[in-house]
């Protein structure tokens, strides 16, 4: 996936710092900067779900935005902080749409579609993609972040470096390659090669 555009990074960082200050409109500022960005993101964090999901790329974003409003306090620090909190957010988002669906279906008793089953035969869904990287958190929790940062933020290895810097790690980019490295084949192992 391609990084986001590195446009308006200046007034990205001044919004964030605006907003945890009290400034009411400047989340608004906020997502008018970075709303394209965030569409692609929710459109690639979509397209690795199943065929026919409820939720499309625009109401991720919305939904997106209303969790947003409760992380004014975060001590901003840069752009790749505030990607790094926004994809966290909507892979909670997908992960809570995809257990409220599976509690519909278990509640309804209804079979699952047959594209479903195929996809599940295919490879894992988001919960159980979850389960194995909170496996994983327990063990290497800077590991997992970086998995979270590239797999489901979009960033690129120095912008994740750079979040991670932002949240108090002590990481060289170098570093950062290695961790990736590592999580790829420890999940790889783990959730087989899809």
């Amino acid at each position: 996936m391609a990084a986001p555009v590195a446009r308006n990074v200046g007034s990205i960082t001044e919004c964030l710092v605006r907003w945890r200050e009290g400034d009411r409109q400047a989340l608004e500022r906020l997502i008018g900067l970075v709303y394209s960005e965030l569409r692609r993101l929710a459109f690639a964090l979509l397209r690795k779900e199943r065929n026919g999901h409820t939720l499309v790329a625009t109401a991720l974003v919305h939904e997106l935005y209303l969790q947003l409003e409760g992380t004014r306090a975060v001590d901003w620090q840069c752009r790749g902080q505030f990607f790094a909190i926004s994809a966290k957010l909507m892979r909670r988002i997908l992960l809570d749409h995809a257990r409220k669906r599976a509690a519909q279906k278990r509640n309804g008793g209804e079979p699952p579609p047959l594209d479903e089953v195929a996809r599940r035969a295919a490879g894992p869904d988001v919960i159980e993609t979850d389960a194995v990287l909170s496996r994983f958190a327990k063990h290497h929790p800077r590991q997992a972040a970086v998995v979270e940062l590239r797999f489901f933020g979009g960033l690129s290895l120095e912008e994740t470096a750079e979040a991670l810097q932002a949240s108090g790690e002590a990481v060289s980019l170098r570093t950062v390659e290695r961790d990736w490295r590592f999580a790829r084949a420890w999940l790889q192992n783990e959730l087989g090669p899809s």
